[in-house]
């Protein structure tokens, strides 16, 4: 027992000697600590004191149809460090199409990467892919340029730069000019449901309106008293001047809206949404009228294809076309676009007017596009 117990005071005073801490190897238990000595005591810790910032000058952007743009986003540092720092940037959409409110408290919507940054490497996702970069004009400019903008490109965009422990993001919407038309089944009167509606924007080479894109064209003057879908699955419809059969004459002007409805059983009209085209929408000029299966081919001879609603529309509204000459589209409907109201033009105010679905074997004038 007495030698056991000289044993350990050796063990003792050895240890107490300089530098006898050194001869012992170090305990690893794979964790990797740092002595960080800039704490406030209270739990606290700053890193360094650097704090991430992310900003965004313009916090919606909006653009033409098949043009470029760029979402504006830049970061720094406060105090700025004195060594470059490596970091992370990602860039994510929510459409919007995607439904505004959600079906309950813990669904979220879902963003969906366009792109992702580190350092001079980068991958692009998606319908993204090839059409997006960043822009780096300065130093911390993580602005995002998207090319050949298309129809379903809208929505809200996030910048979001990681550098370690620090995450900090910004949103920027894009939203496209454009027109908003409603738009109704050669059968008549509601007969879309949600994803038919859905397909009949598409084959006018349009979209779902979202409820912002109809806000705004009830903001310049858009009065309609048939509901139709919205892109966020909502059944809405603007009124201009309150009426009977609108809603009544006490409501005020506004937005009616039937909320959520389901998108298979129930179904109304559908409110589309036309951006600018990159070709050209004209009036055939030919020495006689036509039927519709005439007015297809007179456009294919002519080195076209014979005009969409929503390419119609957005010549119209976007490139000022005027034409007091009724001619058919590709639905088998037939309009015609006026800038300047006047007479023998139908209604004083400017406008697309539509003779609805006529038969097809009456003979009419036919837009193009080319």
């Amino acid at each position: 027992m007495l030698s056991l117990l000289r044993h350990l005071l050796a063990v003792f005073l050895y240890l107490l000697l300089p530098g006898a801490h050194g001869r012992f190897p170090n305990y690893n238990n794979g964790f990797h600590y740092q002595d960080i000595s800039n704490g406030n005591g209270n739990g606290e810790i700053f890193f360094n004191g650097v704090r991430l910032h992310v900003e965004s000058p313009q916090l919606a952007v909006s653009a033409s149809r098949g043009s470029s743009v760029i979402l504006p986003c830049h970061f720094h540092y406060e105090p700025e460090p004195n060594t470059p720092r490596r970091t992370r940037v990602k860039w994510s959409w929510i459409p919007a199409n995607t439904i505004s409110e959600p079906v309950s408290p813990l669904t979220t919507a879902r963003e969906t990467e366009v792109m992702v940054a580190m350092g001079k490497r980068q991958r692009s996702y998606g319908s993204f892919k090839g059409r997006v970069r960043l822009r780096r004009s300065v130093p911390g400019d993580m602005s995002l340029v998207i090319n050949e903008l298309q129809l379903n490109d809208t929505g809200r965009y996030r910048c979001e730069v990681i550098d370690g422990l620090e995450d900090e993001s910004v949103t920027v919407d894009l939203e496209l000019r454009g027109v908003v038309f409603p738009y109704y089944s050669q059968k008549g009167r509601y007969h879309f449901n949600f994803f038919g509606a859905q397909q009949a924007c598409l084959d006018q080479d349009a979209t779902l309106a979202t409820f912002e894109q109809l806000f705004t064209a009830w903001e310049e003057g858009l009065d309609w008293c048939n509901a139709g879908w919205l892109a966020d699955g909502t059944v809405q419809y603007p009124i201009a001047v309150p009426r009977d059969g609108c809603g009544g004459i006490d409501l005020a002007p506004g937005l009616r809206s039937y909320g959520q409805r389901h998108r298979l059983v129930h179904r109304y009209d559908a409110f589309c949404f036309s951006a600018s085209v990159k070709g050209t929408v004209y009036f055939l000029k030919h020495p006689t009228k036509l039927n519709f299966t005439e007015a297809v081919q007179a456009c294919v001879n002519d080195g076209s294809e014979i005009a969409k609603v929503g390419q119609l529309y957005a010549a119209w509204r976007l490139m000022g076309l005027d034409r007091c000459d009724a001619g058919w589209l590709a639905d088998g409907s037939v309009r015609y676009p006026i800038t300047v109201a006047r007479a023998n033009c139908g209604p004083p105010e400017p406008g697309v007017r539509g003779f609805g679905f006529p038969p097809a074997h009456l003979k009419f004038g036919v837009y193009c596009y080319r």
